[in-house]
């Protein structure tokens, strides 16, 4: 565990009964292998994502935007760009579950920041909350990271993304 998780605990407990969230999810979150890891690191074993549904956030695309010592290089992030959409994920999280959420996806450190974005889920729209790399942590210094690029390939082929859009996430880091 690291020192986080009594912070995310406390604030887990004081957001019970607090309403689910919509969570848009794009990243290595998807990655069944990196998840698990991460939550047996940091104690959350009781945590786990429910089934999720297909989705397509737009007018968003996928940036490399956050230089990560852990991932040795930059990690995705999202920017507004028209015409442009990311594939993942929305997942239904319990509103006691959001602060795992925001530990996984970096908010607590303020490594990312929440926002909303437009999806697609089913052939409907709709909105939910993705994490984006915080404005005053972007830059474009080093290169993209090639171990974060294939749990992000291993993440989208297990979600079952569409093959056009691995294949362009397999290009990612040369």
């Amino acid at each position: 565990m690291d020192a986080h998780h009594d912070v995310v605990m406390k604030a887990r407990d004081a957001a019970q009964g607090s309403p689910a969230r919509r969570y848009f999810a794009y990243s290595t979150i998807l990655d069944r292998e990196a998840f698990l890891e991460w939550r047996r690191e940091h104690g959350y074993g009781f945590f786990d994502l429910p089934e999720g549904e297909l989705a397509e956030a737009l007018d968003v695309a996928l940036v490399y935007d956050f230089p990560s010592r852990w991932w040795a290089g930059r990690v995705a992030g999202l920017e507004d760009r028209p015409g442009a959409s990311v594939h993942g994920r929305v997942f239904e999280i319990q509103g006691k579950d959001w602060p795992i959420v925001q530990h996984k996806e970096g908010a607590v450190t303020g490594m990312s920041v929440e926002r909303e974005v437009r999806v697609r889920v089913d052939g409907r729209e709709t909105t939910a909350i993705a994490f984006v790399t915080h404005p005053s942590r972007r830059s474009a210094d080093g290169p993209v990271s090639a171990r974060f690029v294939d749990a992000l390939v291993r993440g989208a082929t297990a979600a079952g993304l569409p093959e056009a859009y691995v294949a362009g996430l397999r290009g990612a880091a040369r």
